[in-house]
């Protein structure tokens, strides 16, 4: 899995998301854009309406970047403090 801290540092925000790999199967491949995101959780605008996310039971291929949740589980604000 690629980490890349650059990227994991900025604005995630009106990026495009494939949800790679999820706990639940209904999530499981969902494509879209980012459009708002907490400590917890993104919300992705799909062709099928827009989808939360619990960042945690996920791994996101995020701008053709794969990340997984639980590495960018921090508020927005607080991950270019956290992520090294």
């Amino acid at each position: 899995m690629m980490h890349d801290t650059t990227f994991m540092k900025g604005e995630l925000i009106g990026l495009p998301v494939r949800i790679q790999n999820c706990t639940d199967p209904s999530l499981q491949g969902v494509e879209g854009h980012i459009v708002d995101e907490t400590k917890n959780t993104l919300v992705v605008d799909t062709p099928h309406g827009v989808k939360r996310v619990a960042k945690d039971i996920a791994t996101f291929v995020i701008d053709g970047v794969t990340v997984r949740g639980a590495d960018i589980a921090f508020r927005p604000e607080d991950r270019i403090r956290k992520i090294k």
